[in-house]
Formats: structure tokens, sequence, C-alpha cells
């Protein structure tokens, strides 16, 4: 039977869609800043393409996320791709494709790298893990910013150490730590104000660069002046706020309850990567969002769950707790504000949408 496409179902809103068939396997993901007319444009008229009308063909089911910009869809289409490599989607499918960091290694010399994130379980952290910035969805600005803290604080581009300096050290644009032209301590502490530089990402790193500009100016160097200001107004056009990609080393669970049901958004290190919707077995109340946070979580668990409700926190956490050494123990936020609750918002923005097709 063929997929019925109702286009008064789905938002005019940015957010990613995931094509299923009949056996739930997920066939495409895809983005957009209007997600209505961008589904309509698979069901108002035959595609041209034949694998496209193939794809078409194989649909039984749509699932829309909400995302609150255009960069957030972007991020989050380029997880998912990668997470479950949909048959569809030829485009994202490597680890090394789509949105990266910037990252100082650690390394004896650090330097600054492009840096993609690894979202499967199975394969171990990459070692070179130090501060990192980011991530890109515009791989321009991402360049720029590298050419800017690479350049400014004199780091090295090379991956294998040379034992005479380069051209970039007779152009100014390295510090010639490689042949001894500043010592191993002057470097590392320069290296560390690059760190400390990326770490005051937003707005904190412009007026950083801002201030930077105004010293080269009271030296008259004004060159170097002109070209820090290029890259601020590089820099000003920086993407619009994100939630759905950010840098953590632990799982978190967002759980918005509602009326009879649940939405519970999966985080796996700061990727927003599922929302599973759950009907409670009683009516809404603190008691029905305790019982059900202890019968999910009883056993596998995230390291913090992010709540909008809950009756007795500390009673939950005792039912939860997990005995013997080393044992960790389980983080229940309610926010307030800040990024929790921007989390917690998307969620409930899910929720609603998803409890209005019910």
């Amino acid at each position: 039977m063929a997929f019925l496409f109702q286009a008064g179902e789905y938002p005019a809103s940015p957010g990613c869609y995931i094509m299923k068939d009949a056996g739930g396997r997920i066939l495409y993901v895809g983005k957009s800043k209007n997600l209505r007319s961008r589904l309509r444009s698979y069901f108002q008229s035959t595609p041209d393409r034949r694998r496209v009308r193939q794809q078409v063909s194989e649909i039984a089911a749509i699932e829309v996320v909400l995302v609150n910009n255009e960069a957030e869809s972007l991020l989050l289409e380029n997880n998912l791709i990668k997470l479950h490599k949909p048959p569809y989607n030829r485009a994202l499918k490597k680890d090394n494709s789509g949105f990266a960091y910037l990252q100082l290694t650690n390394e004896r010399f650090p330097r600054l790298a492009v840096y993609y994130r690894n979202r499967s379980r199975q394969v171990p952290s990459d070692p070179l893990d130090g501060k990192r910035l980011g991530p890109y969805p515009s791989a321009r600005f991402r360049d720029e910013l590298m050419e800017f803290i690479t350049e400014h604080f004199g780091l090295r581009t090379c991956s294998t150490l040379p034992k005479q300096v380069c051209l970039l050290y007779h152009i100014g644009k390295c510090s010639g730590v490689c042949a001894g032209m500043i010592t191993e301590d002057q470097y590392r502490e320069t290296a560390q104000q690059a760190a400390e530089l990326l770490a005051s990402s937003g707005q904190g790193l412009i007026e950083a660069m801002y201030a930077k500009m105004e010293l080269y100016a009271s030296r008259l160097e004004f060159e170097k002046a002109q070209h820090m200001l290029k890259h601020i107004r590089i820099l000003e056009q920086a993407p619009d706020k994100q939630i759905v990609d950010r840098e953590s080393a632990i799982d978190q669970d967002v759980l918005y309850f509602g009326e009879a049901h649940v939405l519970i958004a999966k985080v796996q290190e700061g990727m927003l990567t599922d929302f599973q919707l759950h009907e409670l077995e009683q009516a809404y109340s603190e008691i029905a969002c305790d019982r059900f946070i202890v019968s999910r979580y009883g056993e596998a668990r995230p390291a913090e769950l992010i709540v909008n409700r809950i009756g007795d926190t500390k009673r939950v956490r005792s039912a939860l707790r997990v005995k013997g050494k080393g044992a960790v123990k389980l983080k229940i936020t309610q926010p307030l504000r800040g990024l929790k609750y921007d989390l917690l918002q998307l969620c409930k923005d899910n929720y609603e949408y998803r409890l209005r097709r019910l």
C-alpha cells in the first residue's frame, strides 16, 4: 500500500525528516528549513530521478524531529546519517565527512587540527584528545578560524616536526620551534594561550580578537590589525546557536512528562540521537513520573537524567543506586535555565508535535 502523504500533518518549520519502510528500517534522512514544503516536493509530482522514485515507493512512515534553527538541522542530519547509514543517503556516511571541530592536540608541541567525532561506540576515542571548538556547519568559517589561531599564535602546521625552519617561519606564520627559535616552554605557553582563546568561543572569542586587533593598532602594526579585522568580520557571521551537537563526556536522557505520555530525547556524549515516545501507566502525576523513571532505568542508564518534573528526587536516586566499589551516582537535574533547559524545551516542542499526530 502506497504511503499517503498529507501535507497538513507536517510543520512549516526547521528540522529533520526520517523516512522508514514497512519494517521500520531507515531509508533516508534529510533536513529542511521548511519541513512541510520539502516533504511535499517528494509527493506533488513524479520525481525525475529513478533512485528518488524507488525511495518514495518504499516509504511507509515519515518521522520528524523539530529543531530551533537551520544550523541544528544541518548538524542533526549529519549525525543521524553517520549513525544509521541509510541506503538512500549517498553523502555524509563517512566519519571524516560533514561538520568538524577544531582541536588543539595534546602532542609535545601542540598544533591545531581538524577533528571529526567518532559516533560509534565500537571504535575507541581519538588519542589526540586536546581542547576542541565547534562543530562548524561552515567549512569556510572553520578554516578561517584555524588560519587565525595558527598564524597569530605561531603554532606549527606540520604533522611531523622538521629539523629546520620552513617558509612559514620566514613569513612570520610559525614560531620555528622545530629549530629552537623559541624554547619548548615558550611554545607550550603560547599554545596554552591559544587553548584559552578556543575556550572563549562565541562572543568571547570575537571580543578577544578585537582586543588583539587594538593591540596591533596601538603598536602601529596596521597590516596585522587589518588582517585581524578581516577574520573578525568572517567570524561575526557565525551560524546560529545550536544544542544538538556539543562536547560532553557523558550520556544524558532528557525526559519531558506530559498528561499521559513521556518523550525521551537520547543525548550520546553531547549528540542528540533519538526521540522515544512512551505512554505512562497511570494519570500524569509526580508519582507516575517517579515510577516511570525507576522502572525505565533500573539497570542500563545514562549518567544524567534531565527532567521537567519529578516527585521525590532523593527516593528515586535511592531506588536506582548502584552498589559496589566505583559505582557512579545517578545525576537527576530539573533545570530552570541554560543549556539543559534548552534541551528540555526542544524535547517539549517535539512532544507536543507528536501528541498532535496521535
